[in-house]
């Protein structure tokens, strides 16, 4: 058996060197679809990487309490694009915020209102800045890096506000000697008491670009536009293991002060993910649909060329069975040099499309993700597609008729 793959390999090598322009083609056609793959999940894996190492830094303690969509996934893609849109619809409000500070347990709320407002100084006027309205223990939930400064305290939070780094510079061309100056927000002057250090950190489970965005409280930013929108309410466990209680609690205390209205959710540990968690695996799923389409253009092109081979080489088929080979054989060679050309496929698109992972990584957030998973998967892909399109030209090189075939002269 060794010796008949062993020989199987050879004829393959031999074909694919005859006709190396043609085998490199075939090979890249299979080659873009698995790199497409690679990309999709190298960045997938990267962004839920990001979403749960952020989410063990913060602690195991964390509950995070949404709005429930009241739409299905396909409508509410346009809402979950911005996060001013996310949950725009939410029900939340700062009594449900009160609620859940009483329930037994829990040693910390905070909740989480973006309003995109245009920030004024002396020297420049910043448009569309995403102002967090929170509360005091926002900074005991989330360990915030304070470079310069401190965060809001109860003496200073209706007139103070939180910089992020980027945010600073650009609106006083400094992070460092920022303490003390004035900004204005809808006519309204607040102090900076707090610049926070480079976070760099777009993408988190709180939806919110620390670098570019204004803190301040949540009451300040509701007397300044009129309206606040709670749109997440994060909670703090005084006890670990007590997570499943205390969310049941809170589920139980909102639904009734809210006379069985349950349009939010309770999420903890694993289940907390990405606001636009769900943007995310539908993007994915259209790109992985697009990429399957291509791998599947690629393996049609290893069915056309193994067939273009068959016809080529219907000699040396009769020259074979002639000798004493089996259709089996005939049929185990053929196949053997479709799978060789799909492999050879997909080691240079998983190459490919890590190499494509890195290049996005200089531009993005996202590392690239390397996984055994992710390779294994490449692997099996990439011997079904060898299978599936190769097995018809086999078969058809495998039933020709021995004097038919030796009759033929290329």
């Amino acid at each position: 058996m060794a010796l008949l793959l062993r020989t199987h390999y050879k004829l393959a090598k031999t074909s694919i060197k005859e006709n190396r322009g043609r085998s490199f083609l075939t090979c890249l056609g299979i080659a873009i679809g698995v790199a497409s793959i690679i990309l999709i999940l190298s960045l997938m894996g990267s962004i839920t990487n990001l979403i749960h190492n952020e989410i063990g830094e913060i602690g195991a303690d964390l509950i995070v309490v949404r709005p429930n969509s009241t739409k299905d996934n396909l409508t509410n893609i346009i809402e979950e694009l911005t996060s001013a849109n996310t949950f725009q619809k939410s029900t939340l409000s700062l009594k449900d915020v009160e609620t859940i500070s009483q329930i037994e347990g829990v040693s910390a709320v905070s909740p989480i209102a973006i309003s995109t407002n245009t920030i004024v100084t002396e020297k420049n006027t910043i448009n569309s800045v995403p102002v967090l309205g929170t509360s005091l223990d926002y900074a005991r939930i989330e360990s915030l890096p304070i470079r310069y400064g401190a965060f809001l305290n109860e003496e200073n939070k209706n007139r103070s506000v939180i910089l992020g780094s980027t945010l600073s510079l650009a609106l006083f061309n400094t992070i460092n000697s920022t303490i003390g100056k004035m900004v204005t927000i809808m006519g309204e002057k607040f102090m900076v008491v707090g610049v926070l250090d480079e976070i760099d950190k777009s993408i988190n489970f709180d939806n919110i670009d620390y670098d570019n965005a204004l803190i301040m409280d949540i009451n300040a930013l509701d007397e300044v536009t009129g309206s606040t929108q709670i749109q997440q309410i994060n909670i703090k466990a005084a006890n670990i293991d007590s997570l499943a209680t205390i969310s049941s609690n809170i589920e139980t205390q909102l639904s009734n002060q809210r006379a069985g209205d349950n349009s939010f959710n309770v999420a903890y540990g694993d289940a907390i993910t990405h606001p636009a968690s769900n943007l995310f695996t539908i993007v994915s799923g259209m790109l992985a649909t697009v990429a399957a389409i291509s791998l599947v253009v690629g393996g049609i092109g290893v069915m056309n060329i193994m067939l273009v081979s068959v016809a080529e080489r219907t000699h040396e088929i009769g020259i074979r069975k002639a000798v004493g080979a089996s259709g089996r054989n005939i049929l185990m060679q053929f196949l053997f040099e479709a799978l060789i050309l799909s492999i050879l496929g997909g080691i240079f698109g998983l190459i490919l499309g890590y190499v494509l992972a890195f290049l996005l990584s200089v531009v993005t957030p996202f590392p690239p993700y390397i996984s055994w998973q992710i390779i294994t998967v490449t692997f099996l892909t990439t011997i079904i597609v060898g299978i599936i399109f190769g097995i018809y030209p086999a078969i058809k090189a495998a039933s020709k008729n021995p004097i038919d075939s030796l009759k033929h002269y290329r």
